[in-house]
């Protein structure tokens, strides 16, 4: 195949037949093309921006700052400013979340906090060096660095990379569509934590931490799990002697209704991840953030070579601070995470005639992070076939109609700003609707005479 020249390669994104889509500029919840196309950003640009784009207060925080310094190390000293945003991290975060080491993304911050509970269990006051594997969740999603990938569990997106990865130890996909035949909706966050307790009592001597995303496995295709399951997963964390590792690059700052996911189940972890929404989707920055029990394991004289081994260039950097500074500042000060829960009711409401469309198996997720999925067949909840490419077209009409999402295979995500309107949620919604109306009838119709044939 002969690819077109591109300088910026992609990723995700299959070069051969890509047509660049380039922005220009941006404003609340909308993109303009070069060409001058206004788009809604229905997917907060890859899930981080929390207020709109180009926010007077942070615009005006990150100008500040440019004018006093851009970027220092962490690495031995720090600024003034990350070190204002840690004590306000160590405030706002559960319970006695309160070390944070700094890192640059989402899928830093979870290799940090794997390398941060391996060396916690070899030095700890009574070591137990055995502890050094790590229990994830079926269909997991922690980013694409390689320890990252490791405790991933998507097909398309890990298993070319099997052979330089470890292996994790696989727990279950906590689903609350695809339940097993025998287990009901009401018994489904028992089955989970028992499959979980029976891997724990089998393995938990060397396992180091469960690292998890806490109510929703957003890149997996927004699934969703059981209510009550990650209360139960921290109470058996407690009994086995397990570190829990919760990541909340997706689904922190407010996107699921509470500042972070695990209040709804008043959970606290030993070691929390946040990326994305930290800056309100405005600079690259990540966060690792430790309780004190964690933390002490680090303390020591320095020829005990004790210290966190770890580190990042742009670790704490002044700019991303500050714009992580102003978006907590207008979580504090505004509404905005009160209105999240009525938003994604009004969201819902309007995405609720697809229930009966033939082609829509589930709509789900929490907060304003709400998955659709297409399926061939609902009796049998049967995929279509991926050569079909049904989301990618469902994706593609969107934008048509100036809306501008992104598919998970076959589940279409709507993860708008935390500040969109009642209006733009009804323009989302109106876009969605319409393209999979638009595409599905003509796919399924097309895919039936082509059997028949």
């Amino acid at each position: 195949m002969n690819s077109p020249s591109h300088a910026h390669w992609h990723g995700f994104t299959q070069m051969a037949d890509f047509e660049p889509l380039v922005i220009e500029s941006a404003e609340g919840c909308w993109l303009t093309t070069t060409d001058g196309k206004r788009l809604f950003d229905g997917v907060s640009s890859l899930w981080c921006n929390v207020h709109g784009h180009r926010h007077p207060k942070i615009d005006a925080a990150v100008a500040d700052q440019l004018k006093r310094v851009a970027h220092i190390t962490t690495l031995g000293m720090s600024a003034d400013v990350t070190d204002q945003l840690a004590e306000k991290l160590a405030e706002i975060t559960p319970g006695e979340l309160s070390h944070i080491f700094f890192s640059s993304d989402g899928s830093s911050s979870v290799e940090a906090a794997m390398k941060m509970a391996f060396q916690y269990w070899q030095q700890k006051t009574n070591p137990c060096p055995n502890k050094t594997k790590f229990l994830a969740l079926g269909s997991a999603y922690h980013g694409d660095t390689t320890g990252s990938v490791s405790l991933g569990g998507i097909k398309y997106f890990h298993q070319l990379f099997a052979p330089i990865l470890f292996e994790p130890v696989r727990g279950p996909i906590p689903c609350s569509y695809r339940l097993p035949d025998s287990v009901s909706s009401e018994d489904a966050a028992n089955h989970y934590a028992t499959e979980i307790e029976s891997l724990l009592q089998q393995h938990h001597g060397s396992i180091a931490a469960i690292v998890m995303e806490p109510l929703v496995q957003g890149a997996a295709g927004m699934i969703t799990h059981p209510v009550g399951l990650l209360k139960m997963i921290r109470d058996l964390c407690d009994r086995y002697d397990v570190l829990l590792i919760c990541d909340e690059v997706a689904v922190g700052f407010g996107r699921t209704g509470k500042l972070f996911a695990c209040e709804h189940e008043s959970v606290v972890p030993d070691i929390l991840c946040m990326g994305k929404g930290l800056t309100a989707g405005y600079l690259p920055m990540a966060a690792t953030i430790a309780r004190p029990h964690v933390y002490e394991a680090f303390l020591a004289d320095i020829a005990d070579s004790k210290q966190f081994f770890h580190g990042h260039t742009f670790g704490g950097n002044p700019l991303a601070a500050a714009a992580a500074i102003a978006s907590i500042d207008l979580f504090e000060t505004t509404d905005i995470l009160q209105q999240v829960d009525a938003k994604a009711t009004y969201l819902r409401d309007r995405l609720r005639p697809l229930a009966d469309h033939p082609n829509v198996g589930d709509i789900r997720g929490r907060g304003l992070m709400v998955g659709i999925e297409m399926i061939a067949d609902q009796s049998t909840r049967e995929p279509f076939d991926s050569s079909m490419l049904i989301g990618k077209k469902i994706c593609d009409a969107a934008l048509d109609q100036g809306v501008w999402i992104r598919p998970l295979t076959d589940v279409i995500v709507a993860m708008p700003p935390l500040c969109s309107t009642e209006s733009e949620l009804d323009f989302l919604a109106d876009a969605i609707i319409d393209s999979i109306e638009q595409v599905v009838p003509n796919e399924v119709c097309s895919s039936t005479l082509a059997n028949q044939s």
